[in-house]
C-alpha cells in the first residue's frame, strides 16, 4: 500500500514537470511564430524616413532643392513609388517618406549613385545660398514596415 502510495506521488510530480515543461516550451515558442525578420519584408513595400533640420529661414532653399534635385531622380528609380514632405515649425524639421515598392528594390540603389545625387543638392543648395554649407543637417534615417 505504502508503495503504492509512493508511486502515485512519483507519478503525480511527474505529471507536474511535464505540464510545466509543455507551457514552458509553448510558452517560448510564441514570440517566435510572431516575429519575422527583416529578411521577410523583403518583398514587401517599405517606407525610408528621413528627418533633417531645416531652418524656417531657408525652408523654400529646401523645397526648391527637393524638387529640382532628389524628385526627377527618384522618379526614374525602379521600385519608387512616390514620397510625401512634411515640415514642423515648431521643431524646424522637415520629414520626408519615401515609399518604395519593396526592401530589395530601395537597397539595390548604390550608396555612391545616392552620394552622387547628394552632392548634386549640396551645390544646388550652395547656389542658392550664395556659399556656405548645407544648412539641412540628416538628423534621422530608418525604415517603416507597412503593416497588415
Amino acid at each position: 500500500m505504502k508503495s503504492n502510495l509512493n508511486l502515485k506521488k512519483k507519478f503525480q510530480r511527474f505529471c507536474l514537470v511535464l505540464i510545466f515543461l509543455v507551457v514552458l516550451i509553448f510558452q517560448s515558442d510564441i514570440p517566435n511564430l510572431k516575429a519575422l525578420t527583416m529578411e521577410n519584408y523583403q518583398g514587401e513595400m517599405v517606407i525610408e524616413e528621413l528627418r533633417l533640420k531645416v531652418p524656417a529661414d531657408v525652408k523654400a532653399v529646401w523645397l526648391n532643392a527637393e524638387k529640382e534635385i532628389w524628385e526627377p531622380w527618384l522618379s526614374s528609380q525602379d521600385g519608387f513609388l512616390g514620397r510625401q514632405l512634411f515640415w514642423d515649425k515648431e521643431k524646424e524639421e522637415a520629414l520626408i517618406l519615401v515609399n518604395w515598392k519593396s526592401k530589395k528594390l530601395w537597397k539595390s540603389i548604390s550608396m555612391s549613385e545616392v552620394n552622387v545625387v547628394q552632392k548634386k543638392f549640396e551645390d544646388n543648395v550652395r547656389a542658392a545660398l550664395n556659399g556656405g554649407e548645407n544648412p539641412f543637417e540628416l538628423i534621422y534615417e530608418g525604415e517603416l514596415d507597412k503593416q497588415r
